[in-house]
């Protein structure tokens, strides 16, 4: 995602794919008591399925496969080499696989609705739409929409005028020094707060300015590169050595920053500091003009999430060279917006952004940047439309029941989870039977009656909506949160889905619920093995080594034994070292701990599934259907999710970045089922193999 309408930063929400997310108020309906709720089959079983399933007659690419691999020597080769093989990645992704190949269908659908609404001018979404694909306007433009801004932070006289401007540049979307936001606090999540998180860095993370890997290296140098080319664009003299210097005061905040590991941490990151405190932890720094040209007015409290980098950043601006610092700022600035200027700067964006970062040869088409903007700065005005057109009631329905069921097997798993004490049992089956479910579409939709879009100001657009979206959160600061909304980011045309602990809650886009995730006319074991593990794997959020610190009421709090937390944490702490071992390129592996909350998700989200799979067959077998058994076809629905490839920038960039594991890890999780065994008769000649005292049992 380019960094357009307000990045979000990793909160303590998780989410399918990778997305990073943070909250905004939520609402949330009742499904009931999950223990009162029956496990129903979704359709009877049966060997000709309905020929409605998109992919196969019953729901698995049996051409997709590599038979010549077996599935204990590689599982996802197994199910998914031959589409490897037969699939390039086109020339403007950095990956592609299921996920992508659904979002490029949801984006497709769409265009078709913003193209419609475009030709009726005053259309909202048809005007942004309309604006983005007017080239000759914003090519005419420049940067000019961005001209007071730069003038801005160019006359400034002082340090303490240059703050307040980072506060004027936040209410932008330029997450520089700082990211902030408001979200519901931790501890009550009816109460709004004020949240600021470590930002400013254009690299993808501190280890890409600190480390010294060979990429790490490579990319270093050619984000130097970047910015000489912005300050070209400019026209400012002297750019190769501005750029050096902008490049040495990012890697100063670098080195304050924490580590992904640290900052996905759900305590360490809830600190509440006064705008008091910060001012007396680092004098020299304008707090106070920071924080009004936010907006936040006089508020006592504020939720900091790594205050170490907070305080060590301000000090570092406070005392940078004010030439280096103007710098800096106007380079944030047009990092952020250079995808809506003219065109040399997208080009010069992309060329970054893109292929150096990502190993995309070309960038998208100028229809798909356009969708992927109006659907995140409209996403509801966009989502209301598509819903209507996309969304069947068979399938929230169908997706309905089989979230109950999930729901319902992982409650008789808690009933009988031997490692956890019989009352904090008790308080979990609790915090399940107050889960929410959201399928499909939002439960109210965002207003955006105030917000000016035209036709011929793409620049303007995106710096109102920023604003607009920025005013929106301010103002939910004097409410008391009892409904909410999506986050931002996810929207119904999203092919993602998340957890949110606070609300105890999981979402799903009307996108996702399509094949081969789910299909009402598929085979039950494939639905079960891919959108229920998928649901499974979302409700587990809630449970995992994060989302397991927050109580049934969403409060961040101990509800557990010590013992409990030990007998967690050992159990964690083998799955850790079980990926740990996974080597992507020589001497650079999984990072076992970050991706500890999704890989807890995807063994929870199969074992929970499989079981739910299993009572929704009611007793019977399933039947065997082109020579795959019901259990086999629920291990392929799950590696078929994740079918896919990605680029060695990509793949490089997230074994520091992405809390999730790669695609084929992420398959091997079956490893870890005794089902997954017996289901394809896997032994100690298989190297996926796991003796039984080894495998990873924990919800």
């Amino acid at each position: 995602m380019t960094r357009n309408v307000r990045r979000m930063p990793y909160g303590r929400a998780a989410c399918l794919c990778g997305v990073a997310l943070i909250a905004g108020p939520f609402v949330a309906g009742s499904i009931g008591n999950a223990s009162r709720v029956d496990a129903a089959p979704l359709s009877e079983p049966k060997a000709a399925v309905s020929q409605a399933a998109q992919i196969g007659p019953w729901g698995f690419d049996l051409a997709g496969m590599d038979r010549s691999v077996g599935p204990g020597q590689d599982f996802f080769r197994f199910a998914n080499g031959g589409w490897l093989q037969a699939t390039p990645i086109p020339a403007d992704q950095a990956s592609f696989g299921v996920f992508d190949r659904l979002e490029e269908l949801s984006a497709r659908r769409t265009r078709s609705i913003l193209e419609e609404a475009a030709r009726t001018p005053g259309s909202r979404i048809g005007d942004f739409y309309a604006s983005f694909m007017d080239r000759e306007s914003t090519d005419a433009r420049g940067f000019a929409a961005l001209a007071p801004m730069l003038a801005r932070v160019q006359g400034a006289g002082t340090h303490a005028d240059l703050a307040a401007i980072m506060g004027e540049l936040a209410r932008m979307g330029v997450d520089a020094p700082f990211v902030t936001w408001v979200d519901s606090d931790d501890q009550d999540r009816t109460v709004a707060v004020f949240r600021v998180g470590q930002g400013g860095l254009g690299l993808p993370d501190r280890d890409f300015y600190l480390g010294d890997a060979p990429d790490q290296v490579a990319k270093r140098r050619a984000y130097q590169a970047y910015l000489v080319r912005l300050l070209e664009l400019l026209d400012a003299p002297g750019a190769r050595h501005r750029a050096t210097a902008v490049l040495e005061l990012e890697t100063r905040i670098a080195r304050a920053h924490w580590s992904a590991t640290d900052s996905r941490d759900a305590a360490k990151t809830y600190n509440r500091r006064s705008p008091v405190q910060l001012a007396r932890a680092t004098t020299r720094f304008n707090w106070r003009g920071y924080f009004d040209a936010i907006g936040i007015g006089d508020r006592r409290t504020l939720i900091v999430r790594q205050p170490s980098m907070v305080d060590q950043t301000a000090g570092i601006l406070a005392s940078a060279d004010i030439a280096v610092l103007k710098d800096y700022l106007q380079l944030q600035l047009l990092d952020t917006y250079a995808p809506y200027l003219a065109q040399p700067f997208v080009e010069a964006h992309f060329a970054f952004h893109g292929t150096v970062l990502s190993g995309t040869p070309q960038n998208r088409p100028e229809w798909r940047r356009a969708v992927d903007l109006v659907s995140l700065a409209l996403a509801d005005d966009v989502g209301r439309l598509y819903v209507d057109r996309h969304f069947t009631a068979e399938a929230r329905s169908e997706a309905d029941r089989l979230v109950r069921n999930v729901i319902a097997a992982l409650d008789r798993r808690l009933q009988s989870l031997a490692w956890m004490a019989p009352a904090t049992r008790t308080r979990a089956r609790a915090k399940l039977a107050a889960f929410t479910p959201e399928i499909g579409t939002p439960p109210i939709w965002r207003n955006y009656d105030g917000l000016q879009i035209r036709r011929d100001d793409l620049v303007g657009n995106v710096i109102r909506s920023n604003q607009f979206e920025h005013q929106r959160m301010l103002n939910m600061l004097d409410q008391r949160i009892e409904r909410g909304e999506w986050y931002r980011i996810m929207t119904a045309m999203t092919v993602n889905a998340y957890a949110n602990p606070k609300w105890n809650q999981i979402v799903f886009g009307a996108a996702i619920l399509q094949p081969p995730f789910f299909d009402p006319h598929a085979d039950p074991a494939i639905n079960y093995g891919a959108i229920g593990a998928v649901i499974a794997h979302e409700i587990s959020h809630n449970f995992d080594d994060q989302g397991a610190k927050y109580d049934e009421a969403g409060a961040l709090r101990d509800w557990w034994t010590p013992d409990d937390v030990a007998r967690f944490n050992a159990l964690t702490e083998r799955l850790v070292e079980q990926y740990d071992r996974y080597e992507i390129f020589p001497g650079r592996f999984v990072n076992g701990r970050l991706t500890l909350g999704d890989n807890i998700g995807d063994l929870a989200g199969i074992t929970i599934a499989y079981d739910a799979y299993r009572a929704s067959l009611g007793g019977r077998e399933a039947p065997v259907l082109d020579g795959m058994t019901g259990d086999q076809r629920f291990f392929l629905g799950w590696a078929q999710i994740w079918r896919g490839a990605l680029r060695d920038e990509v793949r490089q960039q997230r074994l520091v970045t992405d809390p999730h594991a790669p695609p084929e890890q992420r398959v091997w999780t079956v490893r870890n089922l005794d089902a997954w065994h017996d289901a394809f008769d896997i032994g100690p000649d298989d190297p996926l193999y796991l003796p039984p005292e080894q495998r990873v049992r924990i919800w």
